[in-house]
């Protein structure tokens, strides 16, 4: 019994969450004053593993979509910690359907430079090429990824915001790209 009221206090916090970035994604259409780049805007979530989208994501997403802004993922591994990378990776993509993005905006990088794994340290400078090749060909002008702590501190989540760091503070993004986290 105790599973189950913890069960409902978890699903009331997550549409109470829901329901917050809502709201806030309406508050910033009306006011106009969100920072971001305008309606058509070419955004790329940067995520470690399938379900980091709608783990930590998900709000962010949807705020993104009715900001009228085109939103691609670009996973960097496919989730294979527990050799179940297949089936993560088929619920990245029914993940996606259901956030509205479309599998051809969708990639996701299978190599051995990218272990999902916390207790591997991703080079941080082929993080930033592999990432910067892609957001060159997807001409991407709003990237979006962890803050400095990775959110709940995977190693593999830091990797990708020191990547993203690095990439903006040398001033290698293209100049009209804007940085989530900053």
């Amino acid at each position: 019994m105790e599973v189950l009221g913890l069960l409902c206090v978890f699903v009331a916090v997550l549409v109470w969450g829901f329901l917050r970035a809502w709201e806030n994604a309406e508050q910033m259409t009306t006011r106009g004053d969100t920072g971001l780049p305008g309606v058509g805007s070419r955004a790329l979530l940067v995520i470690a593993h399938p379900d980091d989208e709608a783990m930590f994501f998900a709000p962010t997403v949807l705020g993104l979509a009715r900001l009228k802004h085109l939103v691609s993922v670009l996973c960097f591994s496919t989730g294979n910690y527990y050799n179940q990378g297949e089936i993560r990776k088929k619920e990245l993509l029914q993940s996606c359907d259901v956030l509205r993005i479309p599998p051809s905006r969708v990639t996701i990088i299978d190599s051995r430079d990218f272990p999902d794994d916390p207790g591997v340290r991703w080079d941080t400078e082929r993080v930033a090429r592999a990432l910067l090749q892609h957001i060159e060909v997807s001409d991407t002008n709003l990237v979006v990824t962890f803050d400095a702590g990775g959110v709940s501190g995977h190693s593999n989540h830091i990797a990708l915001y020191m990547a993203v760091r690095a990439l903006h503070s040398e001033g290698k993004l293209p100049k009209e790209s804007h940085v989530l986290p900053r």
